[in-house]
């Protein structure tokens, strides 16, 4: 186990019905969360709605978690923006929040070249005091964290661990076997496959409605019991599916489950849109199929 865990949970952003950032609701969840099995949470991150909470927010809702959870529980803030400028200043705010790492997206949008992604990365793992999880999800970024590039980075003290997203199994393996970065799955369907290959862990959307079934998968395959493990990742498919690959963001479905098991949730944010009564029935349905 690194620093930050094995069993990490993307937790969503808690607002109340107005819209307004739920501080209360958020330390609540936290706290249910990690109750449940999760060894941390990542905030701000793609579930965490970042493009649509303010810097001020982002720091708010640190605090309040770190409230919520004490001090032994890692958390990760998400300080990825299009600006190397604002992404620093959001990475000298996670250190002053009460964060333990910081969770760190290539530039989105503006599609820069290898050279400088790394030049981007570099300098704001340079500035941290934390240490860094690097992101690689290029499906919104719209550029990868190329593996040599990653490669290369590896050598930064403080650059310790990779969010995988980039659907190149291949290449994660080859990193894993060739560095010392702490590999954490970031899609759900690559939890149990990345975790047997060597990775650390997980980083779940799934988790913020079932985090005890999902740290069960690692659980029964440090256990021994890899069929067993197998089984239970099998059991969360239908559930990730509906979550994760329905054409719907993962913070829509999420906060629809959460609202209809009384967990603190409250409508996403604009651009995005609230699911219909349809989905939330039917990710109900897929989460009582998984006990």
């Amino acid at each position: 186990m690194t620093t930050f865990g094995r069993a990490l949970c993307a937790m969503i952003t808690p607002f109340t019905e107005t819209g307004a950032l739920d501080l209360d609701g958020a330390q609540h969840l936290a706290a249910h969360l990690v109750a449940k099995g999760c060894d941390g949470l990542v905030l701000s991150g793609t579930t965490g709605e970042s493009p649509t909470t303010t810097d001020a927010e982002k720091s708010a809702l640190v605090k309040a978690v770190r409230e919520a959870v004490g001090p032994a529980t890692p958390i990760l803030t998400g300080v990825g923006t299009a600006d190397t400028h604002h992404t620093a200043r959001l990475t000298l705010a996670a250190a002053e929040s009460g964060a333990t790492g910081i969770l760190l997206a290539a530039p989105c949008y503006s599609r820069p070249p290898q050279n400088a992604v790394e030049s981007h990365l570099r300098d704001i793992a340079d500035l941290s005091e934390l240490p860094v999880m690097l992101y690689d999800i290029p499906s919104r970024t719209g550029v990868r964290i190329e593996p040599d590039t990653l490669l290369r980075l590896a050598d930064h003290p403080r650059i310790v661990a990779v969010k995988d997203c980039s659907y190149d199994f291949l290449a994660a393996q080859k990193l894993i076997a060739r560095t010392d970065l702490a590999y954490y799955a970031g899609c759900d369907e690559h939890n149990l496959a990345l975790y047997a290959v060597g990775g650390t862990g997980y980083v779940s959307t799934i988790a913020n409605a079932v985090p005890r079934q999902v740290r069960a998968v690692l659980d029964l395959f440090d256990a021994g019991d890899t069929s067993a493990a197998a089984r239970a990742q099998q059991r969360l498919i239908p559930l990730t599916e509906l979550m994760m690959a329905s054409d719907l963001p993962g913070t829509v479905t999420a906060k629809a489950l959460l609202s209809g098991l009384g967990l603190p949730s409250g409508p996403v944010r604009r651009p995005l849109l609230d699911a219909d009564t349809e989905t939330r029935k039917a990710l109900r349905a897929a989460y009582e199929e998984c006990g």
